[in-house]
């Protein structure tokens, strides 16, 4: 039940070299499979999937723990899919299966710039400048992944069995050299391999279980006997303890569950978050003084938001990160308030949208709530009173996803 993963560098010939090793060994063949088989399986879709090993974390990812949730879901749907072996995988998600899978051939295929530069001018068709811009951002992106799972850089021979430079031998050698150190491995294959994988299995279901409530621990299992390894000091220690053993006590499969802290341990505050009590904000106000202050003021109140100065950077931000509750000034330079607002509403209609302005006028109120702004409100403001307007438009936000949801 061999496994291959192959993480490449960009125009390495990665792809043709899994693909002629799966054929070879008459093994699957798997790349974006994956994240389709994981979206079906958890609610996180596929582009998320891939933003998540591709990007840099959401600005919102202290509010929705987008990241961690999309990583324990890349290694549960990868763990179900590898589970039976015989297969190649060739992406950015073998990099989450840890070093106890010996089963796993692990491969990094390299190669020099110039091999590089030439062949991503001749597959895209792009001067040499433009593919050493491309090529540069795909060793970011790669660097950034490595860097987040094992504090490593992506070609670290540690995280590898075998590195192949393609500069130097062909395509079919590369493909050979694989598959014959697959043929070793499998000869040395212990008999344990198939526990070993279904308590992988376990574990990720369990850091899924626990991720979901906001919880991001290290998890390791044996022959169904879960041990949870809390890196931090957390507030309300027995709490927590009660908490994390009932979460990982219910999945399925788990026989035994002990929570255990390192020695010396990182006695810093609680790192759990509730990802369905706080909306992501975004403050939009030419005034920079008092759109600062105002941040501040809703981040003693446990709301994080984050700010822009107009309404062309607002139209922006929202293609990238899409917020909950949107705060918007009406009086700014460039587009107009209501501009930006019934812009927003025509493309992100389920955004609530609340106005906050000095000097709109009841005919601005009247267009405003036309247009479907949420509230209408009058600087200066009460913080409470913008607090529990924001917290009643994110309740209708929920409300509408629950019966969405329902149907």
């Amino acid at each position: 039940m061999s496994v291959i993963t192959i993480f490449s560098g960009s125009f390495c010939r990665g792809d043709e070299i899994a693909a002629k090793v799966a054929r070879t060994l008459q093994f699957e063949y798997a790349g974006q499979e994956l994240l389709e088989a994981t979206s079906r399986r958890f609610p996180f879709p596929v582009e998320k999937l891939a933003r998540v090993m591709h990007s840099s974390p959401s600005l919102f990812n202290n509010v929705t723990r987008e990241r961690e949730r999309g990583v324990a879901y890349l290694k549960a749907g990868l763990a179900e899919y590898l589970r039976n072996g015989n297969i190649v995988y060739h992406g950015f998600a073998g990099l989450l299966l840890p070093p106890e899978l010996k089963h796993i051939l692990r491969v990094c295929i390299v190669a020099d710039r110039d091999f590089r530069v030439q062949t991503a001018v001749s597959d895209l068709q792009v001067s040499e400048s433009k593919a050493s811009r491309i090529i540069e951002n795909d060793d970011i992106e790669r660097c950034r992944w490595s860097q987040y799972l094992h504090r490593l850089g992506p070609w670290d021979k540690k995280l590898y069995d075998i590195k192949i430079p393609v500069h130097e031998i062909s395509v079919d050698d590369a493909a050979r050299m694989i598959c014959e150190n697959e043929k070793k491995l499998h000869l040395h294959l212990a008999d344990d391999v198939k526990q070993v994988m279904d308590d992988f299995v376990l574990a990720a279901q369990v850091n899924v279980a626990l991720v979901e409530k906001g919880y991001d621990f290290d998890i390791t299992c044996r022959q169904g006997n879960v041990t949870i390894t809390i890196t931090k000091y957390k507030w309300r220690w027995d709490r927590l303890q009660k908490k994390v053993n009932e979460l990982a006590a219910a999945v399925a499969g788990v026989k035994t569950v002990e929570i255990r802290t390192e020695p010396g341990y990182d006695q810093s505050p609680a790192d759990k978050y509730d990802f369905d009590v706080h909306p992501k904000v975004l403050l939009v106000d030419d005034e920079k003084e008092f759109v600062l202050t105002l941040s501040e003021r809703l981040q003693m109140r446990n709301i994080q938001s984050q700010v822009v100065y107009d309404g062309e950077q607002a139209l922006h931000f929202v293609q990238n990160e899409e917020p909950d509750v949107v705060i918007l000034d009406l009086m700014m330079p460039g587009i107009h308030g209501i501009d930006v607002l019934r812009q927003l509403k025509q493309d992100h209609p389920h955004i609530e949208v609340i106005i906050l302005t000095g000097h709109g006028t009841e005919k601005d109120q009247i267009l405003a709530e036309e247009l479907g702004a949420f509230a209408y409100l009058q600087k200066p403001v009460d913080i409470d009173k913008l607090s529990k307007t924001m917290k009643e438009a994110y309740r209708k936000i929920q409300e509408r996803s629950s019966a969405s949801h329902t149907l």
